[in-house]
């Protein structure tokens, strides 16, 4: 097999090393525009589980490489002028001109043709080769050239970077966190040889532009002069750190990361490898790591396929580790958006500011951490309770909320259930939400009640708009009091332009065949094509909606409820006010997001007027519409701060349903940091939810500051005792248990303590040699 590698970096290099262990009588020639000794960064860093696959893949390179390792356990962050440590992490890392050296040896070796110094030849030149493997690095010229195949989307990033060096040598890898006149600076560092550090500074755009102006650029300057200035910036503000060393500069120079991504990883022979796929941000590892990955993956496809079947090994080579990098990217962007946010988070305790870090890319939870830095965990659970011994996992902390006290952080999430009978909700509500109502969550919401019969989504929505409703509400009410022992959410709502469709089983969104009503809308504008298109709603339109919202809320009290939210969210009416896409009003109601609000914003204070002064309010809103042009996150925090001054208590925060077109990025709890960055700078209780599956997530959530409350919808669908089953899996006995159920409040000893542990522990299993697998998640 005749095959041609662009790019003499780790991912080239080795997968170069696998193919001729695959196909030790091919030709494989890599091209090299560098000399052998140049090299890009100071340290690259390897997980445990990566090394489990490097050892199976080329055990001599493996032993040379381990055999030079730095290795470390433990993770510090330096913030406010105290360290925080915690342990059981296990990385490893060298040099990156080190491993550079071992892999030219090694290919070299084994008959592997590489040519330094040499740019690469177009594609037309590439005839005799079987394969052509692009490892040409993140600005690949490959991809570039058959970019209408590839797909590449290249996203710059808000945050800048300098990677550099120092001859300190830490014994962890460190966070400094720097509190600065111009915003927050943070350095990533950690060892990678018996003489050297890396050790990256980043700052958010608006602070290094503050400091740039100050200290680092003043001007135009010649060339070098700025770099240097920029090391001594970086060199007097991480002084402490540095205890006397300096920094080494790169030839990275305040640069902004970009994330890669592709469509497709091949167009006919030619496939991508590294950082000319993908890209996943360097505070979660090495992209080196996963450059060397993709290399074990593609070795392997052929491996399997052998020479002759090049599409089939390549098409392989993506299905298998697509997944794979794709979860890692969510990681990454996690852990790159949580660092360019990073100032709403330096006001948190000591404590949960180092959980909150540890825990950013949602690959590391509580049940993680506790693993493996169980004192730690401890410390910042006793922390959370308030400086005292806590055997309480944190979902199960107390939370008040005006005069409602809620024993514990779960939430039963509305679910339309489409079975009122003209707004009736009848015996399947009673069972359905009272059952909830004895499953241990401290809040059950009803599902969207609807202020007007021409308000409901679909016939089979229940409604808040006649006199039997109020008792049909209260009946419900009184047994999640009485029996339950839970606090019930009623949550108003109108459908506005989506309304007049078939129950969801006969089809979403999907107008009625018959008998539909008149819709209502902010403008005119149609859900899809094949819905109905809504009358643009009036002065009048506006002020009788507002009176049936009123008369619901004061229904909703005489019915006993103990919270009242009003539907802000997907797509429906009140949304359709807040979202540009479906508001086009060139009235006082349209336009910026001010007047956007209006109507919204006037709704909640005529609820907020007849609403009982003690109970609270909550408000669901979409915090991003998922299409460009939309209502986006810095939308959802303004709207946010506009209710707080209000009154409203909790922000519910979903995402998106507000136009077909959207492209949610889905994933494990994809929808938290929106509540996240809410409630750290807003300064108001918010309401996770989306893709929230175990109570870990909880946990988590919780005891990082990222939401008040978690809201699972689908877990309590299948599990309507889901807190009752969280707490005994946690061996908690702090939840009251209805006195019926208590016989089956224990588990079986087989089914606790140590089974549980055993379980977590297996998720930390590496993966096997020839297979790199996924983790476990929702996406």
């Amino acid at each position: 097999m005749r095959v041609a590698v662009i790019g003499g970096g780790p991912a080239g290099l080795y997968f170069s090393i696998l193919m001729r262990r695959v196909d030790p009588d091919g030709e494989i020639v890599v091209y090299e525009r560098n000399r052998a000794q140049d090299a890009f960064g100071f340290g690259v860093v390897f997980s445990d589980e990566t090394l489990t696959v490097f050892e199976h893949a080329d055990p001599s390179s493996y032993d040379e490489i381990t055999s030079r390792f730095t290795r470390w356990t433990d993770i510090d962050i330096h913030h406010r002028g105290t360290r925080t440590r915690s342990g059981g992490h296990g990385f490893s890392a060298l040099g990156r001109r080190e491993l550079l050296g071992i892999l030219q040896r090694r290919a070299t070796e084994l008959g592997v043709q590489i040519r330094f110094e040499t740019e690469c030849p177009s594609l037309d030149e590439f005839g005799w080769a079987d394969v052509i493997v692009a490892a040409d690095g993140a600005s690949s010229a490959i991809r570039a050239a058959r970019a209408d195949d590839f797909g590449p989307t290249l996203d710059q990033r808000d945050c800048r970077y300098m990677w550099m060096g120092t001859g300190l040598v830490f014994d962890a890898f460190k966070f400094f966190i720097v509190q600065t006149p111009y915003g927050v600076f943070q350095a990533h560092a950690y060892p990678y040889d018996e003489r050297m550090s890396t050790f990256i500074v980043e700052a958010g755009e608006a602070a290094w532009q503050r400091a740039a102006v100050d200290r680092v650029t003043d001007g135009p300057l010649p060339p070098g002069v700025s770099d240097q200035r920029s090391i001594d910036f970086c060199g007097e503000l991480f002084a402490d750190a540095l205890e006397g060393h300096p920094l080494i500069a790169n030839n990275s120079k305040w640069v902004r990361f970009v994330t890669v991504r592709n469509r497709h990883w091949r167009s006919g022979n030619v496939v991508l490898l590294g950082d000319a796929a993908h890209t996943a941000h360097f505070s979660i590892g090495s992209g080196t790591k996963l450059a060397m990955e993709d290399a074990v993956a593609l070795a392997w496809a052929f491996r399997r396929h052998g020479a002759g079947d090049v599409t089939g090994a390549l098409d392989d080579y993506e299905a298998e580790r697509r997944p794979v990098v794709e979860s890692t990217q969510r990681a990454a962007q996690g852990s790159l958006e949580w660092f360019e946010g990073i100032g709403r988070y330096v006001r948190q305790d000591r404590l949960q500011f180092a959980f909150n870090l540890l825990t950013r890319s949602r690959r590391i939870t509580y049940d993680n951490l506790r693993l493996r830095d169980p004192e730690f965990v401890r410390a910042v659970d006793d922390d959370f309770a308030g400086g005292a011994f806590s055997p309480r996992p944190p979902m199960f902390a107390p939370l008040r909320l005006r005069s409602l006290e809620l024993p514990n952080r779960v939430v039963v999430s509305p679910m339309d259930m489409y079975s009122a009978v003209d707004g009736t909700p009848g015996d399947f509500h009673l069972v359905h939400l009272g059952g909830r109502s004895l499953g241990g969550a401290a809040l059950v919401y009803t599902e969207m009640i609807c202020v007007s019969a021409a308000g409901r989504i679909t016939p089979g929505c229940a409604g808040m708009y006649a006199p039997e409703h109020v008792e049909a509400w209260a009946r419900i009410v009184r047994f999640a009091h009485r029996q339950g022992g839970c606090a019930i959410a009623a949550q108003l709502g109108h459908s506005g332009r989506k309304g007049s469709t078939k129950l969801m089983w006969d089809g979403i969104d999907e107008p009625l065949k018959d008998g539909n009503w008149e819709l209502i809308a902010p403008s005119p504008i149609p859900y899809s094509e094949r819905n109905q298109v809504p009358r643009e709603m009036t002065r009048a339109d506006m002020d009788e909606v507002r009176a049936q919202f009123v008369s619901a809320a004061r229904d909703a009290r005489l019915a006993g409820f103990d919270l009242l939210e009003l539907h802000c969210a997907h797509g429906y009416l009140l949304s359709s006010f807040l979202s540009p896409l479906t508001n086009h009003r060139c009235d006082e109601y349209g336009g910026d997001l001010g007047r956007r609000a209006r109507f919204p914003l006037e709704v909640f204070d005529a609820c907020r007027a007849v609403w009982p002064e003690d109970k609270p309010m909550s408000v669901r809103i979409s915090a991003t519409d998922w299409v460009p042009g939309g209502f986006d996150a810095d939308d959802a925090v303004a709207f946010a701060r506009m209710l707080h001054e209000r009154g409203c208590d909790v922000i519910d925060v979903s995402s998106g349903q507000v136009s077909p077109d959207e492209r949610p990025a889905f994933g494990r709890s994809f929808q938290t940091p929106f509540a996240d960055r809410i409630r750290n700078e807003v300064g108001i209780a918010t309401i996770a939810v989306g893709a929230i599956a175990s109570y870990d997530d909880v946990n988590t959530i919780v005891l990082a500051g990222r939401a008040d409350l978690c809201a699972l919808a689908r877990p309590h669908l299948y599990d309507p005792h889901w807190t009752l089953h969280a707490a005994a899996e946690q061996e908690y006995d702090g939840v009251a248990w209805p006195v019926q159920y208590r016989p089956g409040s224990r588990k079986p000893p087989s089914a606790r303590g140590d089974g549980v542990r055993k379980e977590l522990e297996r998720s930390f299993e590496p993966d096997p040699p020839e297979l790199l697998v996924a983790p476990d998640g929702w996406s």
